[in-house]
C-alpha cells in the first residue's frame, strides 16, 4: 500500500495530539482523511495538495458510529487514537470512576470499531491501527487502569487480527505503543507527575526518558507503516522518537 493516493482514511480521535498529528500526515501523503473528532475542528490544508481532510463530528464511543462511517465513506485504512486522559493521581486517591475511565472510554472506542470492521467487513487488503500506550508494557501506577486499558486495546487488536485470518478477510490489524509524548493532552499531565513522582524538574525527566514522540513523529511514523508490505508488518510496535520497533 505504498501509494495512499485515493485511499480512504478514517482517523479516529483526530482532534488534537497524536490524533491530530496522524490525520495531517495522511493527507500530506495524499490520502483523502475522514477526521472523527467529538468536536468540530479546523485542519490545514495539506501543504502539497494532496490529499484532503473531510471532519466527521460523531462520539467515537457511540456504538452507532462506526457502522454509519464505514457504510458512508468505504475507507481501506483505520486509524482508531480516540480515549480519555487518565486522572493523575496514585491508587489511593482514586475513585472507581476515575480509576475505569479508560477503560469505558479507550476500550469501548476500540472495541465497538473493531467490532463493526470484522461485521462490514472492509475489503481486502486494508489496514487497521490501533493506538495503545507505552503504558501497557510498564504499567503506570499514576493513571489508575490505564495501563491495563491499553493492554486490552493491543489484546483486542490481536483478537481481531485472528478473526479476520479464521474469515479469510486479508485484513492488517496491529497495535502501536508509543512512548510520553509531553506535548499531547495525555502526555502532558503525565509527565508532569512523574517528574514530581521522581523529584526530578520536567527537563530532567524528560531528558532520561529518551527520544520523544511529536504528533508529527507518529503521522510519520504511521504512514510509514500502512505504506509497508502487509506480510512484514508486525502485530504490535512501540513507538519512540526514534521511530517503530517491532514488539516480540
Amino acid at each position: 500500500m505504498s501509494d495512499l493516493s485515493g485511499r480512504t482514511t478514517i482517523v479516529v480521535g483526530a482532534s488534537r495530539g497524536l490524533g491530530r498529528g496522524i490525520a495531517t500526515a495522511f493527507a500530506e501523503a495524499g490520502a483523502p482523511v475522514v477526521a472523527v473528532s467529538r468536536s468540530s475542528v479546523t485542519y490545514p490544508e495539506p501543504s502539497n495538495g494532496a490529499g484532503t481532510i473531510q471532519p466527521e463530528v460523531f462520539d467515537a464511543g457511540d456504538a452507532t458510529v462506526p457502522a454509519l462511517l464505514l457504510d458512508r465513506h468505504e475507507p481501506e485504512i483505520i486509524v482508531v487514537v480516540a480515549g480519555a486522559t487518565p486522572h493523575m493521581r496514585p491508587l489511593q486517591e482514586q475513585t472507581w470512576e476515575t480509576f475505569s475511565t479508560n477503560w469505558e472510554t479507550d476500550v469501548r472506542i476500540t472495541f465497538h470499531w473493531l467490532r463493526e470492521v470484522l461485521l462490514t467487513p472492509l475489503r481486502p487488503g486494508s489496514r487497521v491501527v490501533v493506538v495503545s500506550s507505552g503504558a501497557a508494557l510498564g504499567g503506570s501506577p499514576l493513571s489508575g487502569g490505564y495501563a491495563g486499558a491499553k493492554s486490552m486495546q493491543r489484546f483486542v487488536t490481536g483478537y481481531a487480527q485472528d478473526e479476520a485470518n479464521r474469515a479469510g478477510l486479508d485484513i492488517t490489524f496491529t497495535a502501536v505503543l508509543p512512548r510520553f509524548s509531553p506535548t499531547t493532552g495525555v502526555g502532558r499531565p503525565a509527565v508532569r507527575a512523574y517528574a514530581a513522582r521522581s523529584g526530578r524538574s520536567i527537563e530532567e525527566f524528560l531528558k532520561a526518558s529518551g527520544p520523544l514522540v511529536s504528533p508529527e513523529s507518529a503521522g510519520a511514523a504511521l504512514v510509514e507503516l500502512v505504506q509497508a508490505d502487509a506480510a512484514a508488518v508486525a502485530p504490535a510496535y512501540v513507538l519512540t522518537g526514534a521511530g517503530l520497533q517491532k514488539l516480540p
